[in-house]
């Protein structure tokens, strides 16, 4: 049995698990990280990065058919386009395979020791990992807990065969021919959205009054117009209850309490993420728990010390550049660095057509804190850069506090505004009011100008609308 010493060890080489080792490799510590798969976790291998390669895909795709319709207003014509889905699976298992690397690289160069296999607590700085050439132990002066998340199983539709997560969704042979999306989230549309436009028939079984319900009806309103163009049926106020005997079909419960079979070759759940808390010697360590998440405070400590947790075992929200931030800022409070996590906000993105961006206080939020706000919202309608793009259904809005114009959230739904988050972001991290965004010229032509039109907006004098 092998045994080693350091002075940090990272469980899990997620995006939060393998920022945090990387800093620390920077910083002088001697550092371990332990990881039972591929460097780079869900996101870059079953998550962010394949969904977002099958998403552009698909948009091409798309494009391609609009123009053999002969109906493009572009006056592009062409024959009619073929998919070869094996091919679009296997450039997208290039990427993935380009950035793993990447990331492995990065640990090396800075001097961070990888370590495949399953780590399991035998204390708060011992643990015990399962590897290929047998078994080793860690003893560590610090240890980070990154384990991440996996996708919720329901009980009448476990995972196998015709059941699918969104890992088996990302790496299927072909097309489906009707796919039943269970879960009308930002996981079950953005791939129900690309599967529909490679050519499935996909139904979404949505539970809630309305889809992606942690966005505001103003936001989702032209997600949900794109969907019925792209013949997308969605069942609001739905229950899935199962499989059909013969397994071909998914059994749902209407809103008016109807029972209802969508035939299906798969069925899509995505009903959320759960923490990966499980297998890996908790009850060990007897960390204090909020729920079924890890209880952790402003730098990412847990109850026992030592030991740090971060990224999605740790709670909402479940977003990898939020695991990122935490990974880097626990690194250099290890490194001896003063630093806490002081973050006004973290920007959520949903890749859907169009997509949806979220940063800050939305104008419900405002209400239920008591904050008196003022808003402003810009169509990208009267955004020259947008109309040229064909994509102007959409907006910027702004929500600005009505007494001294401090900017608390931003929210826009078009085409590419997730490259729009960061100035959002941006904005409220450096506490800007509405006066800054609306004085900073913005490049014209682009989509980013519906920014300052927006605060502008809210100042009572935008100048195109």
């Amino acid at each position: 049995m092998k045994e080693i010493s350091c002075k940090l060890l990272v469980i899990g080489a997620g995006p939060g698990g393998y920022v945090c080792a990387i800093r620390a490799g920077q910083l002088g510590l001697d550092t371990v990280i332990v990881e039972a798969g591929k460097p780079g976790g869900t996101c870059l291998n079953v998550g962010c990065i394949p969904s977002k390669a099958l998403i552009h895909a698909a948009e091409e795709f798309e494009k391609a058919l609009h123009a053999a319709s002969g109906n493009s207003p572009l006056g592009i014509s062409a024959a009619k386009p073929a998919l070869d889905f094996g091919k679009t699976i296997g450039w997208k298992d290039g990427i993935v395979s380009r950035l793993n690397s990447g990331v492995a690289g990065l640990l090396k160069k800075a001097r961070v020791k990888y370590v495949q296999g399953w780590a399991t607590f035998r204390d708060g700085k011992t643990v015990t990992v399962e590897t290929e050439t047998g078994e080793q132990i860690i003893k560590a002066e610090t240890v980070v807990i990154a384990t991440g998340s996996a996708p919720v199983e329901l009980p009448f539709l476990p995972f196998g065969g015709p059941v699918i997560s969104s890992t088996e969704a990302l790496s299927m042979s072909s097309v489906p021919e009707r796919l039943a999306v269970v879960g009308g989230g930002y996981i079950g549309l953005e791939l129900g959205t690309a599967f529909a436009k490679m050519g499935a028939k996909v139904t979404v079984v949505e539970a809630l009054p309305r889809i992606l319900a942690q966005y505001d009806a103003e936001l989702t309103r032209p997600v949900a117009k794109r969907l019925a163009a792209l013949g997308v049926e969605v069942l609001t106020g739905a229950k899935a209850k199962g499989l059909s005997k013969k397994g071909d079909a998914l059994l749902v419960e209407t809103a008016d309490g109807t029972e209802k079979k969508i035939a299906a070759d798969h069925v899509l759940v995505t009903v959320g993420r759960k923490p990966v808390t499980e297998g890996w010697g908790l009850d060990q360590i007897d960390l204090d728990m909020a729920g079924k998440f890890i209880r952790i405070d402003d730098q990412c400590r847990t109850s026992m010390r030592g030991v740090y947790a971060i990224g999605d075992v740790t709670g909402e929200p479940m977003l990898a550049h939020r695991a990122m931030a935490q990974g880097e800022m626990v690194a250099e409070i290890v490194a001896g660095h003063k630093r806490s996590w002081d973050k006004r906000a973290i920007p959520a993105v949903c890749f859907t057509d169009p997509e949806i961006v979220s940063v800050g206080v939305s104008p419900e939020e405002a209400k239920a804190r008591n904050i008196e706000i003022k808003t402003g919202l810009f169509p990208f309608a009267a955004n020259g850069r947008a109309m040229t793009l064909q994509g102007e259904d959409g907006f910027v809005r702004v929500v600005a506090r009505a007494d001294n114009h401090l900017v608390l959230g931003v929210q826009a739904v078009g085409t590419g505004v997730s490259e729009l988050s960061a100035a959002f972001s941006l904005g409220i991290e450096m506490g800007a009011r509405l006066e800054d965004i609306a004085g900073t010229i913005h490049a014209h032509p682009t989509q980013s100008e519906a920014f300052a039109e927006a605060a502008l907006k809210t100042l009572g004098h935008a100048l195109h609308i």
